[in-house]
């Protein structure tokens, strides 16, 4: 049985120093992982420079994202950010990739928001050059997306074969290529084709345990399988303020009750159902879900 393990999405900081605190403050608290979410829009601090920021204020926390929006980079420019992450980190880069999805993102930079399938292919096709590029020697790839030429990155990732990878999401074609593909998956709720918020036809209790088992098919060996914890007591994750949190009342993403209650449900869910990794998504939990890390990482 796989260890839990906790991570926490921290948006942003008005000082090095006041950064630098936070991450301090999740390794001091016991959480595994700092994650920083990719919008362009918003009170966020754009990933990597904050998370290379995180790295030297740190020595065990890993260092992840909430995740990439692919659309924002050329896969390339991509892999040497993050293979550079790595190295300077000294191992601790885990990141987060998915299509980019936030509407409001893409209006505000000019940027066309291309159907779902479109931009799934094109995830895929950054998944293969990413990979590629961290492996030995130099790399081509004439796709239908993305071209490169003969490329030898440098640096190459301190974690070999390459960093792990996470995708997030909770349509099926997206869960299939994480599970392909990915050393990790964040099970969430599905989100609007047009970009405008979580699909509130996604959600539930048979809908949360149809896409593990659709990941458990799909992946070609182990995987780890995890979710966002999107209500704490009274705290709601800000991000998906308009999904339907009632209706994921008895999924691992809306924990309610005592310490003990909720140990329980995370517990039950990682031996029922083989959830280890949990990511909060607000701040304003961390107090209360500290004690919560401390008993079970």
């Amino acid at each position: 049985m796989r260890p839990f393990r906790f991570g926490a999405v921290v948006r942003q900081a008005d000082s090095a120093k006041a950064w630098a605190g936070k991450a301090r403050r999740l390794e001091d608290a016991g959480f595994d992982v700092m994650l920083v979410p990719d919008h362009l829009t918003g009170e966020r601090l754009a990933p990597i420079p904050a998370l290379a920021a995180a790295a030297a204020a740190t020595t065990r926390l890993r260092l992840g994202t909430m995740v990439l929006a692919n659309d924002f980079r050329h896969p390339a420019a991509l892999a040497k950010e993050l293979a550079t992450l790595d190295v300077l980190s000294d191992g601790r880069a885990e990141p987060g990739i998915g299509t980019g999805w936030m509407a409001g993102d893409y209006a505000a930079a000019g940027l066309p928001l291309d159907p779902p399938g479109v931009r799934l292919e094109r995830l895929a096709e950054a998944l293969a050059v990413l990979k590629g590029l961290w492996g030995a020697g130099p790399f081509t790839h004439h796709g239908a997306h993305y071209r490169v030429e003969g490329l030898d990155l440098y640096p190459k990732p301190a974690q070999r074969p390459h960093p792990p990878l996470l995708l997030a999401g909770g349509g099926p074609r997206l869960l299939r290529l994480a599970a392909r593909e990915a050393a990790s998956v964040n099970l969430t709720t599905r989100v609007l084709p047009d970009g405008s918020g979580p699909d509130p036809a996604d959600g539930g209790l048979d809908a949360f345990l149809a896409k593990i088992a659709l990941v458990e098919e799909t992946a070609p060996g182990p995987i780890e399988l995890g979710t966002s914890i999107l209500e704490l007591g009274e705290v709601k994750a800000a991000r998906w303020s308009r999904a339907d949190i009632s209706g994921l009342a008895a999924t691992p993403q809306v924990l309610h009750g005592t310490r003990h209650d909720i140990c329980g449900k995370l517990r039950h869910w990682r031996a029922e159902h083989g959830l280890t990794y949990f990511v909060l998504h607000h701040e304003r939990a961390l107090d209360a879900f500290a004690p919560i890390v401390e008993e079970l990482a």
